[in-house]
């Protein structure tokens, strides 16, 4: 911490984030409506939760033929990540719905996924919103040696590739977070250079109490049902297809052609622009007419407005991206969108192999 100061946004009289508050609020008093959650998206939850423990039923009690089963596997990983997206994250921003209670329950769905709400919360609602693509803070953009993310990161000889074996490192970050990142977390009480806030006794006892559930029901149970060989098999494909939906979705939302890595004044620590105009100059968007993909990646799709407004359920980011596309250009500010999500990997992918070959 001695050698690196958190970064701090400037201080503004009329901020560009006050200005777009004030017209997204507008939009819902017109209407009558809550910003967060809807019927459409409880339904969604329920259906969501209910497939993720029917298919695991399945393939446990009334497992298939290994085909159809593998499928199944291929199906349960994409729940787990739809899971994540559409109900976890938005309880975990107090999105999902008015009552506190149910966005606890919400958040609380990624522990049936075998990982951490504590360490989800401050990586990503505490750390990555503040300081998206900020190198050395923002957690997302830390791979260690294996990938440059940003273009302040040292590039070995191997990033050269990246653009090529980036595909096998996203499928292993599920693995990799239930297993290796939630305990380096826990037991160095740091996520990066940011310290752990103090855990209570409840956040201790939950934090164990997942990761022993977890391992009964995803790896103790199915062995002794299934055989080794038939749960590992079973276990990494899901576990692979859940890894790099995760993974490719938030890489799309940030690194991309064209967003933008701050740094941070060396002298007053200082970044260039204030919250909102830094959010949108490091931010992407794609595939926001298609509305499967909106479906099922719980609207991060539309990364800008999530970014400028987290506590906005995703259900409403299609109207509001409306308003935030016509501050945007009021402002002389790019809106950086990618109209498919074919064209956003490729860009995803041009931009890991420009960071492999220059400095």
């Amino acid at each position: 911490m001695s050698q690196f100061a958190i970064p701090k946004f400037p201080a503004v009289t009329h901020s560009l984030h006050s200005e777009l508050k004030k017209r997204v609020q507008e939009y819902f008093e017109q209407r009558g409506i809550d910003s967060t959650g809807n019927p459409n998206l409880f339904s969604k939850a329920i259906i969501l939760v209910v497939a993720f423990i029917a298919v695991y039923i399945h393939l446990l009690f009334w497992t298939p033929v290994w085909y159809l089963a593998l499928g199944e596997c291929v199906i349960m990983g994409g729940i787990v990540a739809a899971i994540g997206f559409n109900v976890m994250h938005d309880g975990s921003h107090g999105s999902f719905s008015k009552n506190k209670v149910m966005n606890r329950v919400a958040a609380s769905s990624i522990s049936l996924l075998g990982a951490n709400h504590f360490m989800w919360n401050m990586k990503h609602n505490m750390i990555h919103h503040s300081f998206t693509n900020i190198d050395g803070v923002d957690d997302d953009i830390e791979i260690g040696f294996l990938m440059r993310m940003a273009p302040t990161q040292k590039r070995y000889m191997m990033h050269r590739f990246q653009h090529l074996y980036f595909w096998f490192l996203y499928m292993m970050l599920y693995v990799f977070w239930l297993f290796f990142t939630d305990y380096k977390k826990y037991f160095s009480r740091k996520i990066g250079i940011v310290p752990l806030k103090k855990m209570s006794f409840m956040d201790h006892f939950e934090f164990w109490a997942v990761k022993v559930y977890h391992a009964a029901a995803f790896i103790v149970i199915p062995i002794i049902c299934l055989g080794w060989v038939k749960w590992l098999v079973g276990f990494m494909v899901m576990s692979m297809v859940a890894g790099f939906v995760l993974s490719i979705v938030f890489q799309l939302a940030h690194t991309v052609e064209q967003t933008e890595f701050p740094i941070a004044d060396v002298v007053t620590h200082k970044l260039a622009d204030e919250f909102a105009t830094h959010q949108i100059k490091t931010t992407a968007n794609f595939a926001t007419r298609n509305k499967l993909v909106s479906w099922l990646v719980g609207g991060l799709n539309f990364q800008i407005e999530h970014h400028l407004f987290p506590k906005i359920s995703h259900v409403h980011y299609p109207a509001i991206s409306e308003i935030v596309r016509s501050v945007c250009r009021e402002y002389q500010l790019q809106y950086i969108e990618y109209p498919t999500m074919r064209k956003a990997v490729w860009a995803h992918v041009r931009f890991l192999r420009q960071l492999g070959k220059y400095d």
